[in-house]
């Protein structure tokens, strides 16, 4: 495995989860960036890096990823609640390799693996419009965006696949204090995410399907960051030699 040179961009707690993966793989950290010193996407120990790894908040991903490109060095990024309004910039931006950008809403293999299971299952319930299907995410009180960005992406796979759910709408939203906000209420032809709020639990994330007669129910539930900073690592070694817009799927092709 080739040694690389990375760069943190938002050194909390999954920048420092990332960093001690980084090391344990034998790669090098060149520089750390987070909010107190934005001077140093100028650095040169900055353009040292084959790979920028970025987790940071939705007000500063699109900022970092736009610095990254401006300085030539590539990007992998977990930041979500920003990619939806910048999806088709992003793509142009890397079009025909003028720029490299590794984005996903959750950077877990697990998560990766359940998303193709709900694909799966979501095919196979297209048959049985019986069943209607809601969904629900639980994540840490520091998190800002809710709906999760991964619960997105697994309501989009659904809705790719049923006929009946043309896409998913906000439900309630489990505050912290205990109160609780937003609506119970959804069309018929949407899938309704309710979110929770709790303590400091990594992320579970509930699909589910119920008729009249039974319920059926997938779970993904993270035990801690390691693996999404395992991921991470692992999509900055693949980036590094590819150019252009990267996704999971291109990763798992990889690795299966």
């Amino acid at each position: 495995m080739r040694k690389i040179k990375i760069a943190l961009i938002g050194y909390g707690k999954m920048g420092h989860e990332i960093e001690k993966v980084a090391l344990s793989r034998g790669h090098e950290i060149v520089t750390r960036i987070d909010i107190d010193n934005q001077q140093d996407f100028g650095s040169k120990e900055f353009r040292k890096a084959d790979v920028a790894i970025e987790f940071t908040a939705p007000t500063q991903a699109y900022g970092n990823v736009m610095k990254a490109f401006k300085a030539g060095i590539k990007v992998v990024s977990g930041s979500t609640g920003w990619m939806s309004d910048h999806l088709t910039e992003m793509k142009n931006l890397c079009r025909d390799g003028a720029n490299t950008l590794f984005w996903s809403s959750n950077f877990s293999i697990g998560v990766a693996l359940f998303s193709k299971v709900n694909s799966y299952l979501a095919r196979l319930m297209n048959g049985y419009p019986m069943y209607d299907v809601t969904m629900s995410e639980t994540h840490h009180i520091h998190k800002l965006d809710a709906p999760s960005g991964t619960a997105i992406t697994l309501a989009e796979g659904i809705a790719d696949a049923l006929d009946r759910k043309t896409g998913w709408e906000k439900g309630t939203l489990l505050n912290p204090d205990g109160t609780l906000t937003g609506s119970d209420s959804c069309a018929p032809d949407k899938i309704r995410i309710d979110s929770i709020r709790e303590d400091e639990v990594p992320g579970i994330h509930t699909i589910t399907y119920s008729s009249d007669a039974d319920t059926i129910r997938i779970i993904h539930s993270a035990k801690n960051r390691s693996g999404l900073a395992l991921g991470a690592v692992l999509a900055a070694e693949y980036t590094v030699s590819r150019r252009g817009f990267l996704t999971m799927d291109d990763l798992l092709d990889s690795l299966s």
